[in-house]
């Protein structure tokens, strides 16, 4: 008998039921926040909250559990470095679910699945600094280009020698469709 062996199993094999529930906990890890169907995120709950348990502890056993689940470095790295330490304070409640809407087709209930302590996405000063040079660049070839304008006569000739623009042919209204039909050529 199977007492006690109740199980989320998401109507999947096994190979395929605990792939969705690493493909849940992945991308949950990652963006912090993500849309799916409350039975699977009330199955990928349990996973995701013994993996920040494990980031909390922060021992080489538990980083290797953890590569167990993840199946990839850069996954533990940022688990233990990043995600781990928010919730130092925090003893259980990593994650939460907040009802959002029901799917059109099938009327199943979609849920936001998301970490309580989400990190807010910070603008890189780098990023920032890049854009004001770009910035700067644009401006100082605009001012180059006014300084090297030439006379309006010239301008005007100038227009005058390009080509006129080439329209492209616009496509049939049967385009693809004349394929699928047998030509005379084709029969035997």
């Amino acid at each position: 008998m199977r007492h006690a062996k109740k199980r989320l199993q998401l109507n999947r094999f096994t190979s395929w039921h605990k792939a969705t529930l690493k493909s849940l906990a992945r991308n949950t890890l990652i963006h912090q926040s993500i849309k799916t169907s409350l039975h699977k995120a009330k199955a990928a709950r349990p996973l995701v909250e013994d993996l920040i348990s494990l980031a909390k502890k922060n021992t080489l056993a538990a980083k290797r559990r953890a590569f167990e689940i993840l199946g990839d470095h850069r996954m533990v790295a940022l688990l233990f470095n990043e995600i781990g330490p928010r919730f130092e304070k925090r003893q259980s409640g990593f994650t939460r679910i907040i009802q959002f809407k029901r799917r059109r087709g099938d009327n199943v209930q979609i849920v936001i699945f998301e970490l309580t302590e989400i990190k807010k996405k910070e603008v890189r000063k780098a990023k920032i600094a890049k854009e004001a040079k770009e910035a700067e660049a644009l401006a100082g070839k605009e001012e180059a280009v006014e300084e090297k304008k030439p006379k309006t006569a010239t301008a005007i000739e100038g227009a005058e020698r390009k080509a006129p623009v080439e329209k492209k042919p616009q496509k049939k209204f049967f385009g693809g469709i004349r394929s699928i039909f047998k030509k005379e050529r084709d029969s035997l």
